[in-house]
């Protein structure tokens, strides 16, 4: 058995793969308890990679719990690493995290395509390639949460909604978490066109398959961290910031659909922790707050430390 803190080694080869055929191309070592992995994924049709921070011990387990890090928009596998202390907050939890690609603006869907389908299959990817590929071969457990930023956490709610059982918590950092909310769709229509969800109207069932506050209900047994500023310059921006600066426009959006979720929620009976601080931008300043306030009920959640 390893000694605890030493640092673990590389997993080797011969991994076994996902059931759709995805495979693990290459293992790389980015820290002491960090490594990247690639996958070809015939989801995606493509190569991409995902980050994991492993536990002091990991190679002395079966079995680890998991905390899945979903990233937001204009940005990558690294971002969790990057832009946040997640290293530092996992440190003595016991837990795995895992931070696969989310695509630039992938959405967390696999999208509509005029009703095509086809690649991109990101929630393919997150589902049933990067959760059985981390559970074959790096000693991830079934005791899963996700976590996400922005559209991340529109990924980590509705992916737990959609998938009943695959996640005991989530936590949605600014997350666009009512996409169907009065004047949403236009805004996100012009913003990602129609290709992820379809067409606003004549595609509107599947925009509500993918809204979080419709499906709310599904969240009954999960435990729910849901936080968002709204917009106005908070304790971490320039008082002086413009009103159209993105990160203020970008809050403001969040905020109304996040006060749309927890009303939803509400309605249905489903238990949510809520944090709706007020002024406050889109930023990470108040992304890593949020994931230290969570963090210990997340890591409750799934029987870590």
């Amino acid at each position: 058995m390893k000694q605890q803190g030493k640092q673990p080694s590389l997993p080797g080869g011969g991994f076994v793969g996902a059931d759709d055929g995805a495979v693990i191309t290459r293992v790389v070592r980015v820290g002491a308890f960090q490594f990247d992995f690639s996958v070809a994924s015939p989801a995606l049709g493509a190569v991409v990679w995902t980050r994991v921070i492993v536990p002091r011990g990991w190679e002395a387990r079966r079995a680890w719990p998991v905390v899945y890090a979903y990233h937001g928009g204009n940005n990558d596998y690294t971002s969790w690493t990057k832009d946040s202390d997640i290293a530092r907050v996992a440190a003595s939890s016991g837990a795995m995290v895992v931070m696969p690609e989310g695509g630039w603006n992938g959405l967390y869907a696999n999208w509509w395509n005029g009703g095509r389908g086809g690649v991109p299959k990101w929630e393919d990817f997150h589902i049933k390639e990067v959760i059985p590929l981390m559970e074959r071969n790096f000693r991830a457990g079934t005791s899963r949460a996700a976590i996400g930023v922005s559209s991340g956490g529109l990924g980590a709610v509705t992916y737990a909604e959609r998938h009943p059982g695959v996640f005991r918590y989530v936590a949605s950092y600014s997350g666009a978490l009512n996409i169907t909310a009065p004047g949403m769709p236009l805004v996100l229509t012009l913003v990602n066109g129609t290709d992820v969800w379809g067409d606003p109207f004549l595609d509107r069932e599947n925009w509500r398959a993918h809204d979080a506050a419709v499906m709310v209900a599904r969240l009954r047994g999960v435990g729910v961290y849901v936080s968002s500023g709204d917009g106005r310059p908070g304790p971490y921006d320039a008082p002086d910031t413009p009103p159209w600066d993105g990160g203020r426009i970008g809050e403001q959006i969040s905020g109304g659909m996040n006060g749309g979720f927890v009303r939803a929620a509400g309605e249905a009976g489903v238990p949510v922790t809520a944090h709706l601080y007020g002024p406050g931008m889109h930023n990470w300043k108040y992304w890593r707050r949020e994931l230290a306030l969570s963090w210990p009920a997340l890591t409750a959640a799934v029987g870590a430390r």
